[in-house]
């Protein structure tokens, strides 16, 4: 595996990917071991610095420029060994930017309107931060709730993606 750590707005954002470039873990934070402790164990290995992640470093530079669709093909690999958690991450990136929406709303889109814990237990367990923007859910009251990298960072991105 591959990591780099780009220097962004909202802090350092490390990343993690594959010897193929899918996106394994990501992360607002400067310190490889923090991303790669979210990451499953089955998909872990010696991680190699490198200054550039090809593509993905393309996609987060793209983004933080204003385009902010060019996260959404990167290619993400997680594993959780549940159905509901691999479905779930999908769904999440589907989420258009500007666009967030609750828990409860995360939960009926992701075709289990009853499994608002298990909605939010995927945004918890999501090791590919802003690749899967679990960052685009918030409380039902409209406030941030949690963010894994700091509610600041989460206040950041969903203002970038608002303009």
């Amino acid at each position: 595996m591959n990591s780099t750590t780009m220097d962004t707005p909202a802090g350092p954002l490390t990343i993690i990917v594959s010897e193929s470039g899918a996106v394994r873990g990501a992360g607002f934070t400067a310190q490889v071991e923090a991303v790669l402790a979210v990451v499953h164990p089955t998909l872990r290995g010696p991680v190699r610095s490198r200054p550039e992640l090809g593509a993905v470093t393309d996609a987060v530079r793209s983004y933080l420029d204003g385009d902010l669709t060019a996260i959404d093909a990167v290619p993400v690999e997680q594993h959780t060994g549940g159905a509901f958690m691999t479905h779930a991450w999908q769904v999440l990136r589907r989420v258009k930017s500007g666009e967030p929406l609750t828990y409860t709303g995360f939960a009926e889109l992701a075709g289990r309107p009853l499994a608002v814990r298990a909605a939010a237990a995927a945004c918890a367990r999501n090791a590919a931060a802003l690749f899967v923007p679990c960052h685009r859910v918030l409380r039902t009251d409209g406030s941030l709730g949690g963010y894994r990298w700091g509610l600041e960072v989460k206040k950041w991105l969903l203002g970038h993606e608002r303009h």
